[in-house]
């Protein structure tokens, strides 16, 4: 078994991660798909070791860890629940009705190769937008809603 120390180390490494994948979705207002799967993905590590830690940790012998955990929960709940998640769910349900309504306004009849294409990948991209904001929703699920 990992001894406090290490699973210590593991955690700040991982909240550290956590902290700047958080900092750079707030200061770039266009997430791409991948960085917002990597955002979430991390805040799940970050929670679940959280929890794991709080059922093994004594608050008097890992105060200064315990006091990190605290620390990384507001951040988690002031910084990225209430303020990013909501602007990351708009953005995704924007950016899917902008691409729907684009495929939606081409002109089906007498389409070129090329058109035809770039129907194609819009109809990918578009698959990638849903299939996130599921992912993004899911996540959304767990959260306490007033």
């Amino acid at each position: 078994m990992a001894s406090i120390d290490d699973i210590s180390s593991m955690f700040h490494a991982e909240s550290e991660k956590l902290e700047n994948l958080i900092n750079n979705a707030t200061t770039i207002s266009e997430l791409s798909l991948h960085e917002i799967i990597d955002t979430y993905y991390q805040i799940m590590n970050v929670s679940s070791m959280i929890t794991m830690l709080k059922q093994q940790l004594n608050s008097d012998e890992h105060r200064t860890l315990l006091d990190k955990i605290a620390e990384m929960e507001k951040v988690i709940s002031e910084k990225f629940n209430s303020v990013i998640h909501p602007q990351v769910m708009e953005k995704l349900a924007k950016s899917i009705q902008d691409t729907m309504n684009t495929l939606q306004s081409t002109n089906s009849e007498q389409k070129s190769k090329e058109e035809t294409e770039n129907d194609a990948k819009l109809y990918e991209e578009l698959r990638k937008k849903m299939s996130t904001r599921e992912f993004v929703e899911q996540y959304d699920k767990g959260l306490p809603h007033d």
